[in-house]
């Protein structure tokens, strides 16, 4: 049992660091919070009036992209996969992010490993491996390669499918191997070969075949997805998450809002790509596209939220790349508030992973996972940034994987 005292908690929820609080952790939750909390029993922390956050979360990661090309990393062994995945995820731990959502490639047994303490990372909430047509972002054979692509190598992103019964079948393949959610690549990508950003991904058929399949299974369809026309016709077959938006409309951003649909941008991958991909193996075909969604990044915020269409917190980084992750919140903290850019780490991405009230808050019957803030983000968001040299203390799950206090 850990008390720790005189805690200022930012949590997205109010303009401001709260009045100093005592948070008491027991069996990996938080029990009580609140001004009078005490514990004959407890080992006492003072934290000085520094912050406490909830645990980050990132909704649009691949933490199984230990290469910048996507059609090399999907070859690989699954064991080097496994171990650098590993390494990825203990970073972003130390970043703060206690839960993140695998949106194509994280596997059940790669959570398995890690929730039984294998390794130190964050929570997963996985989709499996993403769902694309022939042709699609995720096939990353190149116009002269027709072989099968085998999508159970834990370094493929995805798996291909066409027409509706294929897209049901891998569908309900992927929940049955202990997907959370089904991800599909409804948009051109710049990762890939040979889809430019304009082409959509998957029939309207297909489309509303996988959201029946999810739905069907008490879950919902996670989207890639870059242009106004795409994000309008998965909102049309009932697309719930939509991933990256850049090139969005106020009109279509306002029918998102109006379905209840989130948006998750992923600004900071672009300039991460556009400075570092190409020294790092990124296809110069995949380079030559980054521009098309990257200028518009920027407004997309705005639209969306002038629109009121609710924003989680993603970055999509790719290999080495991952070190920039924390970089989003600056990124965003140019255009929205930076008590709403940390709600989109929080409460709103708890939310969208169907977790509330269990991550993204300090509060009675949340996991105890907290990370202790030297300064106040809302009045600084680069205070989250720097792989974690503000935080001296993380905790996961009631046990610090960091603590120099």
């Amino acid at each position: 049992m850990i008390l720790l005292k005189n805690a200022r908690i930012v949590d997205g929820s109010a303009p401001a660091p709260s009045d100093p609080v005592s948070v008491l952790v027991e069996d990996g939750t938080i029990r009580e919070v609140g001004p009078a909390v005490a514990s004959a029993s407890a080992e006492v922390i003072d934290l000085g009036g520094r912050t406490l956050m909830p645990g980050l979360i990132d909704a649009h990661v691949h933490v199984v992209a230990c290469n910048a090309n996507l059609g090399i990393n999907a070859a690989l062994p699954d064991a080097i996969v496994a171990h650098r995945a590993a390494k990825i995820m203990h970073g972003m731990l130390m970043r703060g992010f206690t839960t993140v959502r695998d949106v194509g490639g994280a596997t059940h047994a790669l959570r398995m490993a890690r929730d039984e303490g294998l390794f130190d990372g964050p929570r997963l909430n996985i989709s499996g491996k993403a769902l694309s047509q022939t042709g699609g972002h995720t096939d990353f054979r190149g116009r002269y390669d027709d072989r099968p692509q085998p999508h159970w190598r834990l370094g493929a992103m995805g798996r291909l499918c066409d027409g509706v019964p294929e897209i049901r079948r891998a569908a309900r393949e992927e929940i049955k191997n202990g997907a959370d959610f089904i991800k599909i690549m409804a948009n051109g990508g710049v990762a890939s070969p040979t889809d430019p950003i304009h082409f959509l991904g998957f029939s309207r058929e297909e489309l509303r075949a996988v959201v029946e399949e999810a739905e069907d299974a008490g879950t919902y369809v996670s989207a890639h997805l870059y242009t106004d026309v795409a994000i309008a016709r998965a909102i049309e077959c009932g697309v719930h998450s939509l991933e990256h938006c850049n090139l969005i409309e106020p009109a279509t951003a306002r029918a998102a809002a109006a379905a209840g649909c989130y948006a998750v941008p992923t600004l900071v991958t672009y300039e991460a790509l556009a400075n570092e991909g190409a020294a790092m193996g990124f296809p110069p075909d995949s380079v030559g596209k980054i521009e098309t969604v990257r200028g518009a990044g920027m407004r997309s915020l705005e639209i969306i939220k002038a629109a009121g269409l609710t924003m989680a917190f993603g970055t999509d980084l790719l290999a080495e790349m991952h070190r920039h992750q924390s970089e989003e919140f600056v990124i965003r903290g140019r255009v929205l508030p930076a008590q709403e850019v940390i709600a989109s780490a929080t409460f709103v991405a708890a939310k969208l992973l169907r977790m509330e009230g269990r991550i993204g808050a300090v509060a009675p019957g949340a996991f105890a996972d907290l990370v202790v803030v030297d300064g106040n983000p809302l009045a600084d968001l680069a205070l989250l940034t720097r792989q974690g040299a503000h935080m001296p203390a993380i905790m996961l799950g009631g046990r610090f994987v960091k603590n120099t206090l």
